[in-house]
C-alpha cells in the first residue's frame, strides 16, 4: 500500500515538537492576518480602477513571503495545519499499519487524539 506521507510521528515525537508549534502558530496567524489586510487594500485600489505595482505590491509580496517562510516549518516536516484560527494541527502517524493523523489543538497540553486521514475533528478518537 502506498503511503501519502514520508514522515510518520510517534506520539512522543509529536509531543516533543509542540513547543516549536506553539511558537510558530501565533507568528503564522499574525502573518496570515497581515497578508489578508494588505490584500483587501490592494483589492480596494483595483476596485477604484488604479494600476497596481511598485510599493503596494512589493509590500504584499514581502508579507506573503514571510507567511510562506513560517508555514514551511510545518510543510517540510509533513505537519498539517488543519485550521489556523483554531490551531488544529495534524501529524502523520502509523496506527495498526495504516496512515492516520495524530491531532492536536492549540490549547491542549499534548497529543491525546488521532483520526483517519479523511476525517476531521468530528472523527477524533482518544489514543
Amino acid at each position: 500500500m502506498t503511503q501519502r506521507y514520508s514522515k510518520h510521528y510517534t506520539v512522543e515525537e509529536a509531543n516533543a515538537l509542540l513547543p516549536l508549534i506553539r511558537a510558530w502558530l501565533p507568528r503564522l496567524r499574525h502573518q496570515a492576518e497581515r497578508v489578508e489586510v494588505h490584500g483587501r487594500r490592494l483589492d480596494q485600489l483595483l476596485a477604484e480602477g488604479r494600476d497596481l505595482g511598485g510599493e503596494p505590491v512589493l509590500a504584499w509580496l514581502t508579507l506573503v513571503s514571510a507567511f510562506l517562510e513560517i508555514s514551511s516549518e510545518f510543510s517540510r516536516r509533513d505537519i498539517q495545519v488543519t485550521d489556523l484560527n483554531r490551531g488544529l494541527i495534524d501529524f502523520p502517524a502509523l496506527r495498526g499499519g495504516r496512515e492516520v493523523f495524530l491531532c492536536w489543538e492549540a490549547d491542549d497540553a499534548g497529543i491525546e487524539f488521532w483520526h483517519e486521514l479523511d476525517s476531521g475533528p468530528s472523527g477524533w478518537e482518544r489514543l
